[in-house]
């Protein structure tokens, strides 16, 4: 949904179209008119409605105003692709307008237009650094598709924007994973993935955020979905001081299907905001979307969470569910979830929680002689392994169980 209303930021917004500028002269001139034209377009919208401030219901509990206020410098972004498994296409964008150039015009920014949010228009704008991912009609792949997105050392405060288009034609299948690091120090990182899945095709998507503690990671993925599609979504979020991730699904054909899974692990004063909707275009869709936080120190989640279904989409069915962990008296959880329906041969729950670990099954550990930060470690690491449990890509759910036990400080013979 394309956000209205200007921010005020205008003046702080001068020094990235100072970057765009640069951009533009020194290197970006070389693409098709079709990219440059799209490029100035972006640079418009976002020149036109500057950052979002708090002032704006849909960021009123985030604060841009450090990445608005702060001089960063373009930085490219390397790509980490180890072995691509036969069958399936991953190449740059750059090389892939060259060799496929109506199957990229039909899809790059279609699904996250400019109007979208000011980052998608700024990321739109510098669109430069990414890859698209294609896998042809009927091709099944087992093996998952690995893709690491790096910030390389060097430039002072740099700032990326890097960019993933997935396409799956008619009856494909595939396992995608996207690991962000980042940068070490403060950084931006500014990511738009589009998802385009044909009638019939299936893919499991995880992605993993893990960058620096004092960096800032804005991300939007965007999902369009054909008739009998199947898209597993997961995305975990563990770094950065601030983060925000806009997810938004389309369900656009009969009998297409969603689970969108989501966890976030901070503490000290980390925050981390996600935005979700789920449009049901169609009739016979059915989706479900499960988000957990954990929360220590003076950590901020946010979750604002809606499902639209429109006129005509009858005998959807749609489950939202957003549970909060707080681990300390100050960490804080603020969730939204909504329901807009426009249809009424429909099922449709949502539901959320926010609260301390529950003191019943704390005593009900103690009395089994854990120790307190062990039956505390025990119950946090559970409340987290509810969404783990629900990846299926090999090596990725172990990967991330580990990298969740030491943080919460489990051992994992504990754990198992």
């Amino acid at each position: 949904m394309a956000e209205t209303g200007r921010s005020g930021n205008s003046g702080v917004s001068e020094h990235f179209v100072g970057q765009y500028r640069a951009f533009a002269a020194n290197g970006a001139s070389g693409a098709p008119e079709w990219l440059r034209s799209l490029r100035e377009r972006a640079i418009a919208r976002f020149a036109e409605v500057g950052f979002p401030t708090t002032r704006l219901e849909q960021w009123r509990f985030t604060n841009v105003q450090p990445i608005a206020e702060t001089p960063f410098t373009l930085s490219g972004v390397r790509w980490e692709t180890g072995r691509v498994p036969a069958g399936a296409t991953v190449s740059t964008l750059g090389e892939a307008i060259q060799r496929w150039p109506d199957l990229v015009r039909a899809h790059l920014a279609r699904y996250a237009p400019v109007e979208a949010n000011p980052f998608t228009a700024l990321a739109t704008a510098f669109l430069a650094d990414g890859l698209l991912v294609h896998v042809p009609a009927g091709t099944v792949i087992d093996e998952p598709i690995q893709l690491n997105c790096r910030i390389p050392p060097g430039a002072a405060r740099p700032m990326a924007h890097p960019r993933l288009l997935i396409v799956l034609e008619r009856a494909a299948q595939a396992k995608v994973v996207e690991i962000y690091n980042g940068a070490s120090g403060v950084s931006l990182t500014n990511a738009v993935t589009e998802v385009v899945l044909q009638d019939g095709a299936h893919l499991e998507l995880c992605r993993e955020q893990r960058n620096d503690a004092q960096s800032y990671h804005i991300a939007t993925t965007q999902s369009h979905q054909g008739r009998d599609s199947r898209l597993v979504f997961t995305t975990v979020a563990l770094g950065a001081a601030l983060s925000r991730h806009d997810i938004n699904a389309v369900l656009d054909g009969s009998g297409a299907y969603l689970t969108l899974n989501g966890l976030s692990v901070l503490g000290q004063r980390q925050h981390v905001d996600h935005h979700t909707t789920i449009e049901h275009a169609q009739p016979h869709c059915e989706s479900h979307e499960y988000f957990n936080g954990i929360f220590d120190g003076e950590s901020h989640g946010v979750f604002n969470g809606r499902i639209v279904v429109r006129p005509g989409a009858q005998r959807t069915d749609s489950k939202q569910t957003n549970n909060n962990l707080l681990l300390s008296e100050t960490a804080r959880a603020d969730s939204q979830p909504q329901l807009e329906i426009y249809a009424d041969d429909v099922k449709c729950t949502h539901g959320s929680t926010v609260g301390p670990l529950d003191p019943t099954a704390l005593f009900y550990l103690r009395s089994r002689g854990l120790g307190a930060a062990e039956a505390r470690g025990l119950l946090t690491y559970g409340f987290g392994a509810e969404i783990l449990d629900r990846i299926a890509i090999p090596g990725v759910r172990e990967g991330l169980d580990r990298v969740i036990r030491d943080r919460l400080g489990v051992p994992e013979l504990l754990a198992s």
